[in-house]
């Protein structure tokens, strides 16, 4: 068995199992339970090396079950109440958590809390890739382009409060479920983003970042308290971008646009699974966000071309999305549209309107696009301007590369 694969079955397993575990011990316990699983997987790791089990996933289920008793003798040891565990009833309780359907159950539960509005929005993410995707600190520092130690001080602060707060380990209900949902459809929509447009410098797609968002959110749509119409249209916006990942770079490893992909290369089954998605998105009347970012991607992959696309028709989607959700990336986004449709007096307008700034990382996109309407309207010295300004702010280097390229066509 390949490194690559372990890491995989041992980061994937390991959200199921502290999640299990959280159940049985309750949050209070995380620490010791999340220390129990990296321990039980460091001792797979030497083991394996040896003798590789038969079934893997069967090895590590009955690991992590024989940590239940280590965990219990520990925190007895440490003067916990705790119920005595024998070989009756409660024995078998606990097999029974194990079960394949309760694992999900116990996940669902982990997903809520990860994304409880109570933690940082910032804490949530780490924490939920910590718990739930079983990434370490350090791929966490990687994935979201910060230091190691603040990734520590995030998942500190996010215990912590979970603590202070007695968050319960469970799926809301009712009204309250209508509320914390959001916050969880949040949370897993900018896992998936970073993993679709990575902040890397050398690394544009994380397609584990992609996939594990789609897994949890592919989790939310098996329960009936959870499968709401926005979880359906964030999942199909899910499939229509994984769709395209495999045409965003070409074999010299340069980024492709849009406009240059080769659409032969989507993935026609993550299309159709995107479209069955949608259709059970709009059986209601309730639209989010996530329905009119997936009505933009699927007016994109409905154009047999670049050329042909419908640009009137998604820069209505964007106006929906806009009064829905005003912020200064759907301005750009308008801004681009109306760029593609010629229309250089509606583009400024909403160029007007935006303030790079509060774009933060991705303040380039801005001065990439006020470079790309200089050039349309024939003023060469302000697009190179722009697309200076750009190439200062860009982090990633294959959009670095993408910029020059614009650059050295400016300039000739």
């Amino acid at each position: 068995m390949e490194a690559n694969h372990i890491d995989h079955l041992f980061r994937h397993h390991s959200g199921k199992m502290i999640s299990v575990l959280t159940r049985i011990f309750g949050l209070s316990n995380l620490e010791i339970i999340e220390d129990a699983i990296q321990d039980t997987f460091l001792k797979a790791s030497i083991q394996w090396r040896i003798k590789q089990p038969d079934n893997p996933e069967a090895w590590l289920t009955q690991a992590a079950k024989n940590r239940v008793l280590d965990i219990f003798r520990k925190l007895k040891a440490e003067q916990k109440h705790l119920p005595e565990i024998k070989s009756g009833a409660e024995a078998i309780a606990i097999n029974e958590l194990f079960l394949d359907s309760e694992i999900e159950d116990a996940q669902l539960r982990m997903i809520f809390t990860a994304c409880h509005p109570s933690l940082e929005p910032k804490d949530r993410i780490s924490f939920a890739l910590k718990t739930i995707s079983g990434f370490s600190t350090k791929e966490i520092a990687s994935a979201l382009l910060i230091k190691e130690e603040t990734v520590k001080k995030r998942l500190s602060r996010a215990r912590k409060t979970i603590q202070k707060k007695e968050l319960s380990f469970k799926i809301p209900q009712g009204k309250q479920l209508q509320l914390r949902i959001e916050s969880v459809l949040e949370v897993l929509y900018l896992i998936f983003n970073e993993g679709f447009h990575s902040n890397k410098k050398e690394v544009l797609i994380r397609k584990e970042l992609c996939g594990e968002a789609m897994r949890l959110c592919k989790s939310l749509l098996k329960n009936k308290h959870t499968s709401i119409s926005a979880s359906y249209a964030l999942f199909a916006l899910m499939c229509f971008h994984a769709a395209r990942l495999d045409a965003k770079i070409n074999i010299e490893n340069e980024l492709l646009d849009l406009k240059n992909q080769d659409r032969n290369k989507w993935s026609f089954p993550l299309i159709q699974l995107g479209n069955a998605m949608m259709n059970k998105a709009v059986e209601n009347n309730e639209f989010s966000s996530y329905h009119y970012e997936a009505a933009i991607i699927a007016e994109h992959i409905k154009a047999p071309n670049f050329k042909q696309t419908d640009w009137n028709k998604i820069l209505q989607w964007y106006q929906y999305l806009y009064k829905l959700q005003p912020n200064n990336s759907h301005l750009l986004s308008m801004a681009v549209v109306c760029l593609q449709s010629e229309n250089y007096v509606k583009a400024n307008f909403y160029f007007e309107q935006i303030k790079p700034e509060d774009l933060e990382q991705r303040s380039y996109l801005f001065y990439g696009a006020k470079a790309d309407y200089f050039s349309a309207i024939k003023n060469k010295k302000e697009a190179i301007k722009y697309i200076d300004i750009a190439l200062k702010k860009v982090t990633n280097g294959l959009e670095k590369e993408f910029l020059e390229k614009k650059k050295q066509k400016l300039i000739t």
